[in-house]
């Protein structure tokens, strides 16, 4: 088996489109989406569309849930929210809300957006210091609260690592397709940087026993995803997007 690992597209169309090209000169024979979808300035119904014309194994990330549970003040408070409502129309929303938290794609593969139980912890980074940190290998195995499987993939940080565990088990993050920068407030004011603006994904094959893993950089032409940024004065995103940088 030999797939690829897209996760925290944010809206991004443009760099879905390359990641996704680039995907299938790899010949891989499945897509699999960790979430975190369609939240974002950009382009959401657009995103949609083009997924929608690919077979994928897609779970829900927390800004999924978020676009869902939205309700009436959060939608007047937050004009991104609302942008990103009125943008995608009943269909997708209702596409989001089937979405699985996680999936067991194989008796060996595990894909999950945060950790096994949560959609919002991190699990590989630590960001009490303001930026990642890689976690022990006794807290990570914690977080995995059990689950077993030889290959875990996870999203949610936009950190592209390999982690292998004591245990025998190896963690994959693919980074993020469409935003490689951002700066939160939960668990602590952090920023996750990447310090590049390329588009970044995963390809993974079975090699006997053990796994070949590949972290993917591809370049796109950020311009028109800044340009939507900038209609809709989310001056955050447009340095987030040309710097790979937080604020």
């Amino acid at each position: 088996m030999k797939f690829a690992v897209l996760s925290d597209i944010h809206s991004n169309v443009f760099a879905l489109e390359v990641v996704i090209a680039d995907a299938q000169k790899h010949s891989v024979d499945l897509m699999v989406n960790l979430g975190d979808i369609l939240y974002g300035p950009i382009a959401p119904k657009a995103t949609y569309d083009l997924l929608m014309q690919y077979e994928m194994v897609t779970i829900c990330g927390n800004q999924d849930r978020q676009i869902f549970e939205a309700d009436a003040e959060e939608i007047a408070s937050n004009p991104t929210m609302k942008f990103i409502i009125d943008d995608l129309g009943d269909e997708p929303i209702a596409w989001m809300k089937s979405l699985p938290f996680d999936v067991q794609l194989s008796p060996d593969v595990y894909l999950c957006h945060g950790t096994p139980d949560s959609d919002l912890i991190y699990l590989l980074e630590n960001v009490e210091l303001g930026y990642a940190c890689l976690r022990a290998d006794s807290d990570i195995i914690k977080l995995l609260k059990g689950q077993r499987s030889q290959l875990i993939c996870c999203g949610h940080t936009h950190t592209p690592r390999t982690v292998s565990l004591t245990t025998g088990q190896t963690i994959i993050n693919p980074g993020s397709v469409g935003l490689q920068a951002y700066t939160d407030d939960e668990p602590t004011v952090h920023s996750m940087e990447n310090y590049t603006s390329m588009a970044s994904y995963s390809i993974v094959e079975k090699a006997g026993d053990d796994w070949n893993i590949e972290q993917v950089r591809v370049p796109y032409d950020v311009e028109p995803a800044v340009a939507e940024c900038e209609k809709r004065d989310r001056l955050d995103w447009v340095h987030f997007l040309r710097t790979g940088r937080g604020v």
